[in-house]
């Protein structure tokens, strides 16, 4: 795990890039407080900052071919590099250490670009081919890992955070309005977007060359290529929960392996516990987990951790926080963010538990509501699809009538008025099914408001579903906008602020890929969300575990917001606050900021608390630029 960075410009000296890189290197110190390292070939300079995970002695970066004619920087975790390593040493290449970042090079070397179909992990990197003068990038299936490219007058800068380009001193820090009411719409922009106008993220599964200042894009890897595959679906519902069982295990096994001490956040949910119970039949050493409870009992988990411990002999330990922590480190948390979100403190906080409780690495449950179908709209979301073409034939007058009476309901009635009114199929349906704000509200939040707009991702990623059955469709989109722009995203960026290496096994791609081609009878059974795992690791649960209703890790903000968190809750939507923002029109926001203090919607902390951080960070950049 590492951040790079690097910088390609024939028309800069090597001092200037060398210098530009060391300044982007220290801005993202720590995702790498193990080692760095910078090295310059021709007109590319690239540069690491590295946390130690394999092979803690060796491997260091950039990493070279003895031809000298590959130069690699990787941030991230190949799972099957010993597979790879034994593969590739049978075709003649020879190995110095024990680390997968070698492998990985090797790999480029020997297959060029094809290397990315036998990867299996985690990654961003990128390779420096000196006698071509060419820079190749990649991003994993998934987006896990981070890579964020920006061109200059005549090159390129790339790194693992948006704060390293900016560091660069060739990049702009100029805010793309369009990503301002994508974050009020979505909670963040999707990729390529970002927060700033010059700056773009490779979309999970592609990969980029750069050669004489053009950069050519390619998706190397999409959900039409997992439906492609020559896999077989189960016969019985038996063998499927026999083979996921196996899969499982084998996802658990892959995402374990490190040369430093793994642990796991245990928070008491399913997906947690499932996770912790197959690391402890596999953990030779006495397995450490991690988790946050609150003064709050009735969001509070610790109990069912605690007694997950127990029942797995885990060496468990827990913290309890409260909103005035939260108060006295927001700078810190609001500091940490690399782009707005109204997600990541809970990360943040387990991340530093595990960190000071002596894990380098540590296991993650995110990801089984996306694989799994745990979200109450698996089931409503295609029972609307279903509706669709009945609402639409009804009188227009009728339905607008109906429209203006949702309006003036709740959330959850807004947001169905979206679903009615921009919706046509599931594939729409499920783009707006994770919209935050519906429409009428984020049009007025904004001094200049703009047209309905569709997540960015709807055409590239409608088109790779077509004729998917609903579960996949809606799985998928989950995995490609708000488990990757908001979860991955800010889970990334939360643990690497405190040096620590997260990992998601249920985000994998053999587990997925074979899942992708099960019968969805067999993956939506019954009335629990998530039976299929539940069912898969039902011997190793403790009792009850599986019948408990999903709770989700949901922080105690909407009673934060009225007590400790009202000072800065107040002084951000000041009207001096939100003016300075400069994209937000006054009034609606302190209404809507009123509103939440008025009412009890449980669902409109969330918004508000986004509104907020999306003001402050607005308002930090400018006093920072």
């Amino acid at each position: 795990m590492c951040g790079i960075a690097g910088f390609v410009h024939a028309g800069r000296s090597t001092e200037a890039r060398r210098e530009a890189v060391g300044r982007m290197c220290s801005a993202m110190a720590h995702r790498g407080p193990d080692d760095d390292g910078v090295g310059n070939w021709g007109p590319a300079t690239l540069g690491m900052r590295r946390l130690a995970i394999f092979d803690p002695a060796h491997g260091r970066q950039p990493m070279s071919t003895a031809d000298g004619r590959f130069h690699l920087v990787f941030n991230g975790a190949i799972y099957n590099f010993r597979e790879l390593r034994r593969s590739l040493a049978s075709l003649g290449h020879a190995f110095a250490t024990e680390c997968d970042t070698e492998v990985l090079l090797a790999a480029y070397a020997q297959w060029g670009d094809r290397c990315l179909h036998e990867l299996r992990g985690m990654f961003a990197f990128a390779v420096w081919d000196a006698r071509e003068e060419t820079l190749f990038l990649a991003r994993d299936p998934f987006g896990i890992k981070p890579l964020y490219h920006a061109a200059t007058e005549g090159g390129l800068v790339f790194a693992s955070e948006i704060r390293s380009l900016l560091a660069s001193g060739a990049v702009t820090s100029r805010v793309d309005p369009l990503a301002v009411s994508d974050s009020l719409a979505y909670l963040a922009p999707s990729a390529p977007r970002t927060f700033y106008r010059d700056v773009r993220s490779l979309r999970p599964g592609e990969c980029a060359v750069w050669r004489n200042g053009r950069m050519t894009v390619r998706t190397y890897w999409s959900f039409r290529d997992a439906s492609a595959l020559r896999i077989e679906a189960s016969a019985t519902r038996g063998e499927f929960v026999s083979e996921l069982r196996r899969r499982l295990d084998d996802t658990i096994r892959a995402h374990c392996l490190a040369d430093v001490p793994v642990g796991a956040f245990l928070s008491g949910g399913l997906d947690s516990i499932a996770i912790v119970g197959l690391m402890a039949r596999q953990h030779r050493a006495e397995l450490k987990t991690f988790s946050i409870g609150f003064e709050e009992t009735e969001y509070s988990e610790v109990s069912q951790a605690a007694a997950a411990a127990r029942h797995f002999g885990t060496a468990h330990r827990h913290s309890i926080l409260t909103g005035k922590d939260v108060a006295a480190d927001l700078d810190m948390i609001l500091d940490a963010l690399d782009q707005p979100t109204g997600d990541a403190v809970n990360t943040y906080y387990a991340s530093r538990l595990a960190k000071a409780g002596g894990v380098t690495v540590a296991l993650s449950g995110l990801g089984g509501d996306e694989l799994f179908g745990g979200y109450p709209w698996f089931r409503a979301t295609p029972r609307l699809a279903r509706l669709m073409p009945l609402w639409r034939a009804l009188p227009a007058g009728f339905r607008s009538a109906v429209l203006r009476r949702l309006r003036r309901g709740d959330s959850r009635a807004e947001k169905l008025a979206d679903l009615l009114e921009h919706g046509r199929n599931l594939q729409e349906l499920a783009a707006l099914q994770r919209r935050s704000l519906a429409e009428p509200a984020r049009q007025a939040l904004l001094r200049e408001p703009t047209s309905f707009a569709w997540h960015a991702e709807l055409e590239h990623l409608a088109v790779e579903l077509d004729g998917q059955d609903p579960f996949s469709v809606i799985s998928a989109w989950e995995f490609r906008t708000y488990m990757a722009d908001v979860l991955l995203r800010d889970s990334d960026v939360m643990s690497m602020r405190h040096s620590l290496e997260l990992r998601v096994p249920f985000v994998d791609r053999p587990l997925l890929e074979w899942f992708w081609h099960q019968p969805q009878r067999f993956k939506i059974h019954g009335t629990k969300p998530k039976a299929a795992l539940a069912e898969a690791v039902a011997d190793i649960l403790p009792a009850g575990a599986a019948q408990r209703p999903k709770q989700g890790f949901t922080l105690p903000f909407a009673l934060w917001m009225r007590g400790p968190l009202r000072p800065f809750l107040d002084e951000t939507f000041a009207e001096a606050s939100v003016a300075r923002s400069g994209f937000f029109n006054t009034e609606a926001v302190q209404a809507r900021w009123r509103g939440f203090l008025a009412n009890d919607d449980p669902r409109e902390w969330s918004r508000v608390w986004s509104l907020a951080v999306l003001i402050a960070f607005l308002n930090r950049r400018r006093l920072s630029a």
